[in-house]
């Protein structure tokens, strides 16, 4: 078992799946549905940037009252999905074999979003993903989204992990970043095919950074080699 690790979380938007700005156009949409004046666009267009990875309900809580909160987020997972269903998102070259090579490996994979249920489902059902990997969690099925470490303690649990140190975290936001490193994760890495570049992983505490989540099974297996 490679570097002892039993359990990789990986996130989907930026890290496994790429959608291409999706996140921006359905934002604009959710924002236009609930009458936000367009010169308070740029700096809440700012925030959504600097919360990539974040449950998508908390970022438009910060930005909005409880009642307009709520419905910008049901227009944002309309929007998006419609842009799902539209043929706009691909997988991250090489991320369904990545997936496989580590589950033959033995390593337990759960795929982790910042969406609702239903809108990872509609990404999974795009890609034929279902069934690709061990676990898929949201913040409505872990308590509540990144940064906090809901998701990845979840899937510890659901998949029967003997330690939280026998973790990897991975994914393209520091809020994945964070969320890895306070549920104690062994290996927490950023990846450079999605929000934040390498600095901000670095910053946010990521103890690689890679270029994508296609070098994680090298990562593994060379901290096996070490051991």
């Amino acid at each position: 078992m490679s570097g002892g690790i039993e359990l990789a979380v990986l996130d989907m938007a930026g890290t496994t799946v790429a959608d291409g700005g999706l996140v921006e156009q359905a934002f604009t949409a959710a924002i236009t549905e609930v009458g936000v004046p367009g010169r308070e666009f740029p700096a809440m267009l700012d925030h959504v940037h600097r919360t990539m990875g974040e449950s998508k309900i908390v970022v438009f809580r910060a930005l909005l009252d409880e009642q307009r909160a709520q419905r910008a987020n049901r227009a944002f997972e309309t929007a998006y999905a419609d842009l799902v269903g539209s043929g706009a998102c691909t997988e991250i070259p090489g991320a369904a074999e990545t997936i496989r090579l580590l589950r033959a490996d033995g390593i337990k994979v759960a795929l982790s979003t910042g969406f609702s249920p239903e809108t990872q489902d509609r990404i999974l059902a795009a890609l034929g993903w279902h069934g690709l990997a061990d676990l898929t969690l949201s913040p409505a099925e872990a308590g509540r989204g990144r940064p906090y470490p809901d998701m990845v303690l979840t899937a510890v649990l659901r998949l029967g992990v003997t330690d939280v140190r026998r973790v990897a975290v991975v994914g393209d936001t520091a809020y994945d970043v964070l969320s890895g490193l306070r549920a104690g994760a062994s290996v927490v890495a950023g990846v450079r095919t999605g929000a934040h570049d390498r600095d901000v992983l670095l910053g946010a505490g990521a103890g690689h950074c890679l270029d994508s989540i296609n070098d994680l099974p090298e990562l593994l297996a060379g901290k096996e080699h070490s051991r």
